[in-house]
């Protein structure tokens, strides 16, 4: 079958180990399914994957893709929940020590099948299209467990999205923004700044800039350089969740801050499969829909790649293989 894999890993140039062509079919264990698929999403952690972050030489060739939305054996329209864990854990899938991203252990979803353990598998709701399904399980879920999970946000409070334009950052506007809250969004690019104007941001504010006023939450993904910034921002009592570094991770703690002001700091990983139940649902009955930013044939995988790396994208590149 045709896919798009990790050949070799190399942290300065992860576009060279990225190879477009033939792989064996997927291989079935007992208690998973093949699913066809019909549109699978680009996100940051595949090009991560190139540089060898969280995958290694003795696992290639790995075929790359944790997002996806096609059709199961029985014929059902299904979205993947990419995270795997132990088949006899029985809690929230984000806390197995053991779990995975589906192309970390296991073949990913960039082929024209993929095989995942059924209890993955989400029917995927019928006003959504394939290609917007499959934006959902990453980035999305990423940003719903963040917003409802862990800050608990309620209609009516006001948010700080660190670091505008990634594909976190403008889902958590766009689902912040359906569920009544304040967004305030934080950006260096003045072209992604608009943009997530239109995506539901209620205020742009340059980074490190002082807030009119302290907000309720503040959703971090950036990391060092923003950090001083977002425990500033929160008032007493306020909840700082983070879910990644693209900065870096070294930063002043700001300890004294987190302790007087009885600051909550959580850190959120992906999201369940019932979280991703409840996002599907939320995104059919309201309306929402994720920003495609383009797409493209399985085969010109290599183009949305290199755009990410030149990060050339506002939402999601999503690929199509061919039947």
């Amino acid at each position: 079958m045709f896919a798009a894999y990790a050949s070799k890993l190399d942290a300065d140039d992860p576009l060279a180990g990225l190879t477009v062509g033939e792989r064996p079919e997927p291989e079935v264990p007992a208690g998973w399914m093949t699913v066809t698929v019909r549109a699978a999403a680009l996100n940051h952690h595949d090009l991560w994957s190139l540089r060898g972050v969280g995958l290694d030489e003795s696992r290639l060739p790995m075929i790359l893709g944790c997002d996806a939305a096609g059709v199961d054996e029985d014929g059902n329209d299904v979205v993947v929940h990419a995270v795997i864990s132990d088949p006899d854990w029985r809690d929230d899938e984000t806390l197995d020590p053991r779990r995975s991203l589906l192309s970390e252990r296991h073949p990913g979803t960039f082929a024209q099948r993929v095989a995942v353990p059924r209890r993955n598998l989400v029917p995927k709701p019928a006003g959504l299209t394939f290609e917007e399904a499959a934006c959902l399980p990453t980035a999305w879920l990423t940003a719903y467990r963040m917003l409802f999970t862990q800050a608990q946000v309620r209609p009516g409070q006001t948010v700080l999205v660190q670091g505008a334009g990634g594909g976190v950052a403008t889902a958590l506007v766009a689902l912040g923004s359906a569920a009544g809250a304040r967004m305030w969004v934080t950006s260096r690019d003045p072209d992604g700044a608009a943009r997530i104007l239109d995506s539901g941001a209620d205020r742009l504010f340059a980074s490190g800039e002082r807030l009119p006023e302290r907000v309720d939450a503040v959703m971090e993904t950036v990391g060092a350089a923003t950090w001083q910034h977002s425990v500033r921002s929160l008032r007493p009592g306020g909840t700082l969740v983070v879910s990644g570094a693209t900065s870096g991770y070294a930063a002043d703690t700001e300890l004294n801050r987190v302790f007087f002001l009885q600051l909550r700091v959580l850190g959120s990983t992906m999201g369940t499969r019932d979280e991703l139940v409840r996002l599907l649902a939320l995104c059919e009955r309201s309306g929402l829909r994720p920003v495609v930013h383009g797409v493209l044939p399985l085969e010109q995988a290599s183009d949305g790649f290199a755009a990410m790396d030149r990060g050339d994208v506002f939402g999601k590149i999503v690929f199509v293989p061919s039947s």
